[in-house]
């Protein structure tokens, strides 16, 4: 490995064949691109289109419908086996086309943060897409670039500093130079003549030379390393597994059983084979793969629309189980704008109102209205705040943004609030010289010029800055400093950091003459105290509301973040997740607990602050080997290894990474911790979904099942051919599980606790229900059977299309029943799900077309019903419905409520 940081610019010359003043050439440039390749993260070595096309077909479910609709093949039964089929394919294609369109949106995303740089080429800068970039490039940075190659610094500005957040996981920015560095193993971190790609300029200019591109930057590295990691199985996909292995089971007793009794009875062999084919066929939830993925896609859909895009649709239910949220503090439970919310001046202290970098907010004393231009104390403090600064204000289409530190940024917007124009001040005082901010002085100071005369503003630490301070600014008045001003200048400063706030102390001082030395021993003494600025983070308005939904939904919400203990815990109560037991800890309290030491109080930790990405991991696992289900947020690629640890890895949209965004089950496109609220939400009421409309498939299964079985019991004709049975499972049970699939999220959902995630989709209170609706249908469909065969004493045909339909509209009765097991459609509303009574009827009028269809009755081998039958029809039909909605307005006036299905 080449130690760049310690060449001098003549060997680094040499070593990436380049010239430090005029670049490459634009031909050795482009032979260097088609050599080296664009620079750009390689894509995840995952799937081809035809991998995910083919992975639909991985299901022990898809498989057991291959396998009917081979057996309806070999009886003939062509029109069954093509039915079979197609629903197979429709399964397939709708899952394809959702996993693929969430891949597609991902690359998009990528797209978005993909910029342009600028890089000096034969001696002329030129602007070119980052991806074009190539070792040996000569590229220039200014504050608010994103550094598009790993690169060594040859030229920098006293206050060039660059944001490595996303590779080192260091929330504060790093200040850089291009002095070389003597020793040759220097962590990353303290290569400070060095830049990296994924990481952006905070201030200052520089210029430097790439070295690295592509997969070959650190950057690169992580990234190839995380393509490696493996992933698992949802639980709802472990649960439709498990379904699919207890129906094989079923059917192979019932199909056994029924085949059986019959030879012992002396029936015929082939006439035997078609019952228990029809038996397998009705067992067989033909729509259950279908339906639920497009319950899953269309939650997808309605996800996007809340700032949430799911990569993977299975993922979506996992959403459903999480009862811990961990995540950042810094822009996804803050707004990640500094906000200044007081300032200090003529012994006063003033509250300003407003958030982020709009510059829209008052000043208040003592909860009245004041203009601060009016006083002289606070005036001059804003001047220090305006002139003192490197930062932008851009205003872009009402729109506010920053160029440069944040923390200067919201000095400016208060000193707009305030009615100052910024650019006249600064045009009033033109620059003259700098002296940067340094750890050790704690300081900075801009010498600028009006007229003759000079002043040096200056800010930095209260503490450190007060020392300097012989006089202090009162009310325009300039008086000297007493011990006893001091401490109360140093009290406040104490209360507002108390309050978790950050605290810059103002100051200037008037020069007769610019020295020949502009230094910090020559300018920063002798200073005239103007004030104290207070500033915050301040959290994002909706996340309070969407805590209080996580705490009534049972989920606990965990801060991370690598800033100070107080600042975090005074965040966390703001928001309402720390309470008087709530603990706070650090990363190195947190490695002084052994693991099992840790993990007796993880449960009651609500804050980690100043803590590494090992920290992070090991917060998950621990969660983890409690029996949580864990989403996790991150943003830089140092929190990959914690986000895919979780059983929900959320990326964030705007600051996250490519690395991390490939890595994740979900991207939250606004950064917003309200949005994975929101996830959850919908992640809850997909289930909830899934759930009714399993619930509805099988019931309506169990009562075909039950009418074939019930049927070779007691000695009757086949009651209903395979073709019918197929027919109500994709029409009739079809369309309404379709509908239920979009059912309306229950208002309640999140008043309820996360379900177990090893709860199975079926329980067993909900399986006894199922079982005894089936058994309903089932009997109304067989009374309807034995009352026109025997009682009427008409044709079999015509009392198998009397059973047909019966069994038909109970279950479209039923589908109503399931939307709820609690109240009753009556309180919730007919009209609640209008995609249910569209279905309802579509699926009534395609079964009156197969009835009184001719061409259709040849096929589906049924008879015209007449009106007297269609009385009988209707009443048999919606018993179940009605019996179930006494149950439902029997429990309720008692006080009790359904279980879940």
């Amino acid at each position: 490995m080449n130690r760049y940081w310690t060449l001098e610019e003549k060997e680094l010359e040499k070593l990436v064949q380049t010239d430090v003043e005029t670049g490459l050439t634009l031909e050795e440039a482009e032979n260097r691109l088609r050599k080296y390749g664009n620079n750009q993260l390689a894509a995840k070595r995952g799937r081809s289109p035809w991998k995910i096309f083919f992975d639909q077909f991985n299901s022990i479910i898809i498989w057991i419908l291959f396998a009917a609709a081979l057996i309806s093949g070999f009886l003939k039964e062509c029109v069954d086996s093509l039915a079979i089929f197609c629903i197979i394919i429709l399964n397939s294609v709708l899952g394809f086309i959702q996993e693929f369109r969430a891949e597609k949106s991902l690359a998009a995303l990528k797209k978005l943060s993909s910029p342009s740089s600028r890089v000096i080429r034969s001696g002329k800068p030129v602007s070119i897409p980052s991806e074009q970039i190539v070792p040996g490039d000569l590229i220039e940075l200014e504050a608010g670039d994103k550094i598009p190659a790993d690169s060594r610094l040859i030229y920098t500005t006293g206050n060039f500093a660059t944001q490595e957040a996303s590779l080192t996981g260091e929330s504060v920015p790093v200040n850089k130079s291009s002095h070389l560095l003597a020793e040759d193993d220097i962590p990353l971190a303290d290569r400070s003549n060095m830049v990296y790609m994924g990481t952006s300029v905070v201030s200052g200019k520089a210029r430097a030379v790439v070295i690295s591109t592509g997969m070959q930057t650190e950057l690169g590295r992580i990234a190839d390393m995380i393509q490696e990691i493996k992933e698992g199985s949802t639980p709802l996909q472990k649960r439709l597994e498990q379904f699919g292995k207890w129906i094989v089971v079923i059917c192979l007793v019932l199909v056994a059983m029924v085949f059986l009794l019959g030879f012992l009875r002396g029936g015929k062999l082939l006439e035997l084979f078609l019952t228990s084919v029809s038996l397998a066929v009705a067992a067989i939830p033909e729509g259950l793969p279908a339906v639920v993925t497009i319950a899953l896609a269309l939650g997808v859909q309605r996800m996007v629309k809340r700032h949430c895009l799911i990569r993977k649709l299975p993922s979506v239910e996992t959403l459903g189980c999480t009862n811990v949220i961990c995540s950042d503090k810094t822009g996804t439970l803050t707004r990640n704008e500094m906000t200044a919310r007081a300032v200090y001046a003529g012994e006063n202290l003033y509250n300003i109102s407003g958030i982020g970098y709009d510059p829209k907010g008052e000043f208040t004393h003592t909860e009245r209205k004041i203009n601060p231009l009016e006083s002289n104390s606070i005036a001059k403090a804003l001047d220090v705040a305006v002139l003192c600064n490197g930062a932008k204000l851009i205003n872009e289409d009402g729109i506010y943004r920053i160029l440069g530190d944040p923390t200067e940024a919201a000095l400016l917007t208060m000193a707009a609030k305030a009615g100052i124009n910024i650019e006249e001040k600064e045009q009033q005082y033109p620059f003259v010289a700098e002296i940067p901010f340094d750890s050790d002085r704690k300081q900075m100071t801009i010498i600028r010029r009006k007229g003759q005369n000079f002043t040096a503003f200056v800010k930095g630490a209260p503490d450190v800055l007060l020392s300097n301070c012989t006089h202090i600014e009162n009310d325009g008045r300039l008086q000297e400093i007493s011990r006893d001003d001091r401490n109360r200048i140093l009290a406040v400063n104490n209360n507002m950091a108390d309050q978790a706030m950050r605290v810059l102390g103002m100051a200037y001082r008037k020069l007769e003459n610019l020295p020949e030395t502009v230094d910090a021993e020559t300018i920063e003494q002798d200073l005239v105290f103007a004030g104290l600025v207070a500033m915050i983070d301040p959290p994002r308005e909706e996340v309070k509301q969407a805590i209080e939904n996580c705490q009534t939904a049972g989920i606990q919400s965990v801060m991370i973040t690598g800033d100070h203990k107080n600042t975090a815990v005074a965040i966390a109560r703001e928001l309402g997740f720390f309470k008087s037991e709530s603990v706070a800890m650090t990363g190195s309290e947190l490695d002084s607990l052994s693991q099992e030491e840790f993990e007796t109080v993880v449960d009651k930790t609500a804050v980690y602050a100043r803590v590494s990405p090992e920290h992070k991991l090991r917060i998950v696992k621990a969660w983890r080997k409690k029996g949580q289900v864990v989403a996790m947020t991150g943003d830089g690629v140092n929190d990959a290894p914690a986000i895919k640890e979780a059983d929900i890895g959320v990326a964030m949209g705007i600051t996250g990474t490519d690395v991390t965004k490939e890595i994740s089950d979900m991207v939250i496109t606004d950064d917003n911790f309200a949005s994975i609220v929101a996830a959850v939400e919908e992640g809850r009421g997909i289930y909830d979904n899934i759930k009714k409309f399993i619930h509805y498939l099988l019931s309506c299964n169990a009562g075909e099942i039950l009418v074939m079985f019930a049927a070779s019991l007691i000695g009757f004709p086949i009651p209903l051919l395979p073709i019918h049975i197929l027919w109500v499972n994709l029409v009739t049970d079809g369309l309404p599980a379709l509908a239920l699939g979009m059912d309306p999220i229950d208002k309640d959902v999140m008043k309820k606790p996360p379900r177990k995630l090893n709860e199975s989709v079926l329980t067993q209170s909900g399986g006894g229900m199922m079982l005894t609706q089936g058994a309903f249908i089932a009997f109304c469909s067989l009374l309807a059977f034995w009352f026109v065969l025997s009682v009427e004493s008409e044709g079999l045909t015509r009392a198998r299309t009397a059973c047909f339909i019966v069994l038909a509209c109970s279950q479209l009765f039923h589908s109503f029943n399931c939307r709820n097991n609690d109240k009753s459609l009556f309180k919730i509303g007919i009209f609640g799900n209008k995609k249910l009574v569209a279905a309802t009827l579509i699926s009534f009028t395609l079964q009156m077309l197969v009835v009184y269809v001719p061409f259709l009755q040849t096929v589906f081998k049924t008879e015209a019903l007449g009106f007297n039958d269609w009385v009988m029809v209707l009443v048999i039909s919606s018993f179940p419905f009605w019996a179930m909605e006494l149950v439902k307005l029997t429990r309720n006036l008692g006080g009790r409520k359904t279980k879940d299905c």
